[in-house]
């Protein structure tokens, strides 16, 4: 019998520190393992594919047939306006399904049971939000094929197309941390779901969303010019569909960090307060 040693190198380090907190690479492989766990979650809950796949169809075909007629004189026509404001509105109603998951895996025990695991205590938390913005992107794919089925054209080129779907993961990142908030605070998944969307229907529908903010009376006007909802629709469509962006590009960027830099520290705190 001969006696083998180990190569000096070969040991892996361990996922713990001396100091007793988790390694940023250990830290970064337990928040994509979190965030893979939650989108397979997909295929034993095919509910979810619903609100992921049904929801935003439905709501390109309800808007185009139901409203454009009024709108534009046209369903083509106000597709062409409206698609990128339903694909930004339905991004923003999917935070709140972030919101939800979180407060049942805490009311359920879900975050107790991951706190007795040598991992990172961030990575449950930014796993499911990094799952979830897998999704908007999903979604959003989704809701361009068939705006494409239905007559719509991206001419702003790939470049316009990549550059949308960035500064939209972006902003749905930034909302995310005030869904997070949302979620350790309130009592049941019920009312986050009536908090988060009495907040979020009336920043979207005093937006531009879906109508031109000239034919808004001019005190709501005033507000929609301020509105991140109208920076964000305009800069996604404007990347679409080609044209200036740069203004509404950079106030979406501000808007992001700014939601970013007061909500974090808001919904960190609280998570870790819960958990």
């Amino acid at each position: 019998m001969t006696a083998t040693t180990a190569t000096p190198g070969t040991v892996p380090a361990p996922p713990v520190s001396a100091s007793g907190r988790v390694r940023p690479l250990a830290a970064l492989r337990q928040t994509f393992t979190m965030a893979w766990r939650s989108l397979v979650a997909v295929k034993h809950n095919p509910l979810e594919l619903v609100d992921y796949s049904i929801t935003p169809i439905m709501f390109v075909f309800l808007f185009t047939y139901v409203l454009g007629g009024q709108m534009a004189g046209s369903p083509d026509a106000y597709l062409k306006y409206a698609l990128p404001g339903i694909i930004v509105q339905n991004t923003l109603f999917m935070t709140m399904y972030t919101a939800m998951a979180l407060n049942t895996d805490l009311t359920k025990g879900v975050f107790d049971r991951l706190r007795s695991l040598p991992i990172a205590r961030s990575a449950p938390l930014i796993g499911r939000i990094t799952a979830d913005l897998a999704k908007h992107v999903w979604a959003m794919l989704l809701m361009i094929g068939l705006g494409l089925l239905l007559g719509f054209r991206v001419t702003g080129g790939l470049g316009g197309f990549l550059l949308g779907t960035v500064l939209l993961v972006v902003f749905a990142a930034a909302v995310s941390w005030s869904a997070v908030l949302i979620g350790m605070l309130a009592g049941d998944a019920e009312k986050v779901q009536a908090f988060g969307f009495t907040l979020i229907f009336p920043i979207t529908f005093t937006s531009s969303a879906f109508v031109v903010v000239d034919t808004m009376p001019g005190w709501l006007q005033a507000f929609s010019d301020v509105n991140p909802v109208t920076h964000l629709s305009d800069a996604f469509r404007g990347l679409l569909l080609g044209g200036p962006v740069a203004e509404p590009v950079l106030w979406s960027l501000v808007w992001a960090a700014g939601i970013a830099l007061v909500f974090y520290p808001l919904a960190m705190r609280a998570y870790r307060a819960k958990t």
